[in-house]
């Protein structure tokens, strides 16, 4: 099993900036991919990022390209999400994911790991 915290969500004003951090934990070797996937209210949960741990190959969805950065940290086996010039069309639940594959990587469906979530509130 594989536990993920996710840690650094808030209250920032339109055009700021946050740094949201997931911190893996259990059989972390196993994992091939970590993502952020965000839901907003009302809304069904979308992809925002993903890097794949191997190399760190990344990928974004359109609404964050350019303003947002995936990184990770395999010693620390963490994944963080920079955010800047953040709107409040960002405003949502921010939840990390991983799986053990490499596929179908911008599907929900496709991660068995989630963790509990980040609020992200982008005041206007």
């Amino acid at each position: 099993q594989v536990q993920l915290v996710e840690s650094g969500g808030g209250l920032v004003q339109a055009g700021g900036s946050l740094r949201l951090s997931c911190a893996a934990s259990g059989r972390t070797f196993s994992i091939a991919t970590m993502g952020w996937f965000r839901q907003a209210p009302g809304k069904e949960r979308e992809f925002v990022a993903v890097i794949r741990r191997s190399d760190g190959t990344t990928y974004y969805s359109d609404s964050v390209k350019g303003r947002f950065t995936i990184s990770r940290d395999n010693a620390k086996n963490t994944v963080y999400l920079q955010m800047n010039s953040l709107k409040p069309e960002d405003t949502a639940v921010y939840y990390c994911a991983a799986d053990r594959e490499w596929f179908l990587i911008t599907y929900t469906n496709a991660y068995e790991y989630w963790g509990q979530g980040t609020q992200v509130t982008v005041s206007s």
